[in-house]
């Protein structure tokens, strides 16, 4: 099962570190990976994903929780939380067809952040299945580059105590 760990640390050097070094040391693959500063500048929160069974899942929390550096853990997993992720698409944009690519670019709420000779780039934000509806399109004019974010999340307002 994939798990949504909001994490939050000191931002200090080396936290993420030890962070990710425990997970991949309990043999845990990293799916997704998002570190940031928080609206205190000595705290970090670092969103990791990560497929693990129940036990396993159980045992990587209580050794994230014995790191002196983590304050908190959050699973967003059963949650009904906000995930989003940014990707930036170069895509390859003859003259006669930018038309529909921008019109693409449109339909989903995406924004043209670059224009060049042959191609344009396109910035868009969403969950991984717009992100990857949009890379579905955009493969038939030619994708020359993307890049992606790992996912952040955050509980909803609607379900605070």
């Amino acid at each position: 099962m994939k798990h949504i760990l909001s994490v939050l640390v000191e931002n200090k050097p080396g936290v993420l570190s030890r962070v990710t070094g425990m997970v991949s040391r309990r043999g845990f693959n990293i799916d997704s990976l998002s570190v940031g500063p928080t609206e205190d500048p000595t705290m970090s929160r670092i969103t990791i994903i990560v497929k693990a069974d129940e036990l396993a899942y159980e045992q990587l929390t209580k050794q994230l929780n014995k790191l002196v550096s983590v304050f908190k853990i959050t699973d967003l997993t059963d949650t009904s939380a906000i995930e989003r992720e940014l990707a930036l698409f170069k895509v390859n944009a003859a003259p006669d067809r930018r038309n529909e690519i921008i019109e693409i670019a449109n339909v989903f709420r995406a924004k043209i952040v670059d224009v060049g000779r042959s191609s344009l780039t396109i910035e868009a934000t969403g969950d991984e299945s717009k992100l990857k509806g949009m890379e579905d399109l955009f493969r038939a004019y030619g994708i020359k580059e993307i890049t992606r974010t790992g996912k952040i999340a955050m509980s909803r307002a609607s379900k605070e105590s």
